[in-house]
């Protein structure tokens, strides 16, 4: 028994408390998997790009100004058999130079109002497929965190397994040295202690790869977690009814926010489309100015420079008559459309529904099965120190304590693994109605070893 706790107590030092040191918190690593996380550094972008494709809309609201030059080198070959002109026949070079500045201010155009409307509906979606992201990303980093020390656990729990088992089959020798005991014991034992082994190589690797998923998604090499305080209590904050997250995740999920933001979307287009059979009307002024060096085609050698402007203003309106049923069919286009968007709404709205109560059952059956493994638990030691003394007098054979120390180590990993299920869970709850905050990853990290 000495050597057991002994050895249980070095695996969880190794593998538990060493660490701790250069550890790194959860809001820590969800800070540098910001800056490194491939997708979450898309979705920042494509926010960046649909914010600055809404900001487009405006500029069709506000007058468009444009400056157009031309320098124009023309010949004049004057003839002499024209009676207009009477001398000898000679050629004459000049330049023209003109400037038109022209500013055009929309006066009437509602598919642009249309279009100006949209635009504040995209920012919205914008942001909301970046807190969809941002959920995303604090769940990902999450959920790698706790699988390395769901791993370490188990590998932990293997190794003082393979301690305890070490010591039975050192007792089992000694019984059959001494002939208190079969052969058989000491086979099962070896047994036992073999499969121990081979468990312990797959734990190894398990850390291996969980770990390596971490440092992918963090962007660090060799990232060590804290440890979950073994005194954290797992109160999360659960309303006794499912329905309370569902009807918070109507105006909170950042799904159907974008899904009712779509839908907006589709019926301002059917009220562009209906613009289409509507006229526009536009202020326009030009300012033009001609400058003539050397004369004109039609004045003489000796003509002086001429300087003309032109300013002018005018309210031009355009009325569409005709477009090939092209406008027409656009709007029978945009109503199929507006009746997508409502669909995916509903579609989202019930999504969302199921996400959240399957994720709320999840976290309440979580609660409830962390309390039956401490049960289990206490029960298993309970029955390993039994079957211990039992044996020790003779009344239990080595296989019975054999079986006894697997059913233990198993609890203990069970439990611990329930543990941070329903840490995760938690978060996946909050996810899932699209309450996430950084809060609540906070509210977690508070529960890590310091």
């Amino acid at each position: 028994m000495k050597l057991f706790r002994l050895g249980l107590l070095s695996a969880s030092v190794a593998l538990t408390l060493l660490p701790v040191a250069h550890a790194q918190s959860l809001t820590q690593l969800y800070e540098m998997a910001r800056n490194y996380d491939a997708s979450y550094q898309s979705a920042r972008s494509l926010y960046k790009a649909n914010v600055s494709k809404a900001d487009q809309a405006t500029a069709q609201l506000l007058p468009t100004v444009n400056l157009g030059t031309t320098t124009t080198r023309s010949q004049t070959d004057f003839r002499g058999d024209i009676p207009a002109l009477d001398g000898p026949a000679y050629k004459r070079w000049y330049l023209t130079n003109n400037a038109t500045l022209t500013a055009v201010q929309p006066l009437y155009r509602p598919a642009n109002m249309a279009v100006y409307l949209q635009s504040s509906k995209i920012q919205g979606q914008a942001m909301a497929q970046l807190v969809t992201a941002e959920q995303d990303l604090m769940v990902r980093v999450s959920q790698a965190y706790f699988d390395v020390l769901a791993s370490q656990d188990s590998l932990a729990f293997v190794q003082a397994q393979k301690v305890a088992v070490a010591e039975q089959l050192a007792s089992a020798k000694r019984n059959f040295e001494v002939g208190t005991a079969t052969i058989t014991d000491t086979r099962e034992a070896q047994a036992r202690y073999d499969l121990v082994l081979a468990q312990e190589i797959a734990a190894e690797n398990d850390l291996r790869v969980k770990r390596l998923a971490l440092d992918t998604l963090v962007g660090s090499r060799n990232a060590m977690p804290k440890p979950l305080l073994k005194s954290a209590e797992l109160k999360p904050n659960l309303p006794d009814n499912p329905d309370t997250w569902v009807n918070e995740s109507s105006t909170n999920h950042p799904s159907i926010l974008n899904a009712r933001l779509g839908l907006d979307i589709a019926r301002l287009e059917i009220e562009r489309a209906r613009a289409g059979h509507k006229p526009t009307i536009d202020l326009q002024g030009t300012y033009s100015g001609t400058r003539n060096l050397g004369g004109t085609s039609i004045s003489g050698s000796g003509s002086a420079n001429s300087h003309v402007v032109s300013p002018s203003l005018q309210v031009l309106m355009t009325v569409p008559l005709f477009a090939g049923f092209a406008t027409e069919n656009r709007y029978k286009e945009t109503v199929s459309l507006e009746d997508k968007a409502r669909h995916d709404l509903e579609a989202a709205e019930r999504n969302v529904a199921q996400a959240t109560r399957a994720a709320y059952f999840g976290v309440v059956s979580g609660i409830g099965q962390v309390k039956a493994l401490e049960a289990a638990e206490s029960s298993s030691q309970v029955a390993l120190d039994a079957n211990k003394l039992g044996y020790s007098v003779g009344v239990r054979i080595n296989i019975d304590v054999l079986n006894s120390q697997s059913q233990l180590f198993q609890t203990k990993r069970d439990l611990a693994k329930a543990r941070y299920d329903v840490l995760v869970g938690g978060l996946k709850l909050r996810q899932d109605n699209g309450t996430l905050k950084i809060e609540d990853l906070q509210s977690v990290n508070a529960l890590l070893a310091t």
